[in-house]
């Protein structure tokens, strides 16, 4: 018997794992929600024609057929949704989110009594790109798939959410809700703050001939790339993991006043370890884990997850001379696009092998 799977809002990711599904119609039934214009919205009606979608409905109240739904709405509209679904669903139902902040939409579910339904999830993929227009089937292949169920949430509920992430070929980890936020925050949240400072900055402090913009390249723009995302995503997210934020933030203040006294005194051995831990700690990082600056010359492929292709870029990139320094699956394509990171010795290297590529219905993307 077919599972029902519904999704309020389709976007990107909501989109992303619908089409994965969807490479099996007879296993899931899909429906779909926006609540813009729910009965004729320009997204639904593409997934509809496209058949990733089987029924667009016009009111949350036709959900209550569902197996699992997935809140794939801003943050802060997600946990909205839940008062309004309680009365809906079935017992067995999963309700879960794709959220990059997990706390507030758990205290939600605690406030309402919906613990034996819930698991929070985090897709960690994405691009700069928005919108179901630039999902992708293999959008989520081989990335981290984290969940955050409470404290009542059944085993075999758990399980079956496993069961669908690892059917689109994602990859599925078990973290609480606490733990989830502290580590977003660190790695993702905060650095976004950062690059948006840091823009805003030189923008603020530019002369009248605005020089710096004119020769900001290379490492001002790796630095501050994440600073193109979505600002309505941004800010939803820090009304939404704030304490978690703040706490990283003022660890950063404090490291960053450190440096500036290290300045005044001319303390060389602390700038010089700075810049050497920093060097050794982000070196440590596995191929494939792809941090802000990038190390060597770098392209993305976008590439299905079937035996074999990896050794088919190879062959294609060493058929055309092109030499490889190391190539990997990106685990974390939350602000990245691509299945495959690939370095390169040379610029000249990289170029032909976007050249190469080409040629071949794997799309390339640069950092």
């Amino acid at each position: 018997m077919a599972e029902h799977i519904g999704f309020i809002g389709l976007g990107l990711i909501g989109g992303s794992i619908a089409k994965a599904l969807k490479k099996e119609p007879e296993k899931y039934i899909t429906c779909a929600y926006n609540r813009y214009h729910p009965s004729d919205n320009p997204s639904l009606n593409m997934a509809h024609e496209d058949k990733v979608i089987d029924y667009i409905y016009g009111s949350l109240e036709d959900f209550g057929e569902c197996d699992i739904i997935f809140l794939c709405a801003p943050v802060l509209l997600n946990a909205s949704y839940l008062s309004k679904l309680k009365s809906i669903i079935k017992p067995s139902c999963i309700i879960t989110d794709v959220g990059s902040v997990k706390t507030n939409i758990h205290e939600e579910v605690d406030r309402l009594g919906l613990q034996n339904n819930f698991i929070g999830g985090h897709p960690m993929a994405g691009s700069d790109r928005t919108g179901y227009e630039h999902a992708s089937e293999i959008l989520l292949e081989n990335a981290y798939y984290l969940l955050t169920p409470t404290e009542k949430t059944p085993p075999e509920a758990v399980d079956r959410m496993k069961f669908i992430i690892n059917k689109i070929k994602a990859i599925p980890f078990v973290l609480d809700n606490t733990s989830h936020d502290e580590i977003t925050a660190a790695i993702s949240h905060l650095p976004h703050i950062i690059a948006a400072s840091l823009v805003n900055m030189v923008h603020d402090n530019d002369d009248e001939n605005e020089h710096m913009k004119t020769f900001a390249a290379g490492g001002f723009k790796d630095i501050t790339r994440i600073a193109s995302s979505s600002p309505q995503m941004w800010q939803n997210i820090c009304l939404t993991n704030t304490d978690s934020i703040i706490k990283f933030l003022d660890i950063y203040r404090k490291s960053l006043n450190e440096i500036a006294d290290a300045l005044a005194s001319k303390n060389s051995d602390y700038l010089y370890k700075i810049f050497e831990n920093a060097r050794d700690y982000r070196d440590s990082i596995p191929a494939g884990k792809a941090g802000t600056i990038p190390k060597f010359h770098e392209i993305y492929v976008d590439v299905p997850d079937v035996p074999g292709i990896i050794a088919i870029i190879a062959t294609i990139l060493s058929s055309n001379s092109v030499n490889i320094r190391n190539i990997g699956i990106v685990h974390n394509r939350e602000f990245e696009n691509g299945v495959l990171r690939i370095e390169f010795y040379s610029e000249s290297d990289a170029q032909a092998a976007r050249t190469a590529l080409s040629r071949y219905p794997y799309p390339v993307y640069d950092k």
